[in-house]
């Protein structure tokens, strides 16, 4: 009886893992690429393939390791960086707290670790799969999800900077693109959504330009306009509530 019972277990724990990665492979597809040209715009700003993976490894975090990247090009302190990155990844917290208060029957050392693990497409699924939580080894299954996109992520950037030497100079530098490309791609549909998140996005662009005009470096410019901006949605926004209501 008893090893029939942990036969049961096991084959439990492994559907949950099995479900976890299959529930992962949409975030792994998209990620790829994505890690990829992050792996070889990171190469090209002078960063050593063991810089840019260590990244991936503690960061995790695709726009604001693409952020960082483009302030290391221009030369911008590490302050500036950790602050910008900071501020940008910030919501990670609000998600974090949300996670964690689904996680009712998991013990809270193995919740916190999750958090570690979240991404804005990690946190989309764990949300579509709820259900999860409460079934008895639904923490192997958030645990499957959650390797499969991170693991995808540091693979694909250790892939790109050994890409980065290898593919023909013209295609490298075009990937510099990328970077511009996903802020934009990230912005037009929430603007699409509330057209007053374009108001947002002008006051940060303006912060920046003035600030650098002003002669402050690009770095600290990023970081203000990026603050000011974030500030302004709660004045652009919550105006729009109160017209709502």
């Amino acid at each position: 009886m008893e090893i029939q019972q942990d036969t049961h277990i096991s084959s439990s724990r492994l559907h949950m893992i099995q479900k976890g990665f299959v529930a992962g492979l949409p975030i792994m597809l998209g990620y790829l690429p994505i890690a990829l040209t992050y792996g070889v715009l990171a190469g090209q700003s002078g960063m050593t393939n063991y810089e840019l993976t260590l990244m991936s490894i503690l960061v995790f975090a695709g726009a604001a390791q693409f952020l960082a990247v483009g302030m290391v090009t221009a030369g911008t302190g590490i302050v500036e960086i950790i602050i910008a990155t900071f501020v940008l990844n910030f919501r990670h917290f609000v998600m974090s707290l949300s996670f964690v208060n689904r996680l009712k029957h998991t013990a809270v050392r193995v919740k916190w670790p999750f958090t570690l693990g979240l991404t804005d497409e990690t946190f989309t699924m764990t949300a579509l799969h709820s259900r999860e939580a409460d079934e008895k080894y639904g923490s192997y299954f958030y645990a499957s999800l959650i390797l499969t996109a991170y693991l995808s992520w540091v693979g694909g950037s250790y892939l790109g900077g050994v890409l980065g030497d290898v593919i023909p100079s013209r295609l490298s530098a075009s990937m510099g693109v990328a970077l511009y490309a996903m802020f934009i791609g990230l912005l037009i549909p929430s603007v699409k959504k509330n057209l007053k998140i374009a108001g947002v996005a002008i006051v940060a662009l303006l912060t920046n330009y003035l600030c650098q005009t002003a002669g402050l470096n690009q770095g600290w410019a990023i970081v203000i306009g990026t603050l000011l901006g974030g500030l302004s949605g709660v004045w652009i926004l919550g105006d729009e509530k109160e017209d709502e209501l």
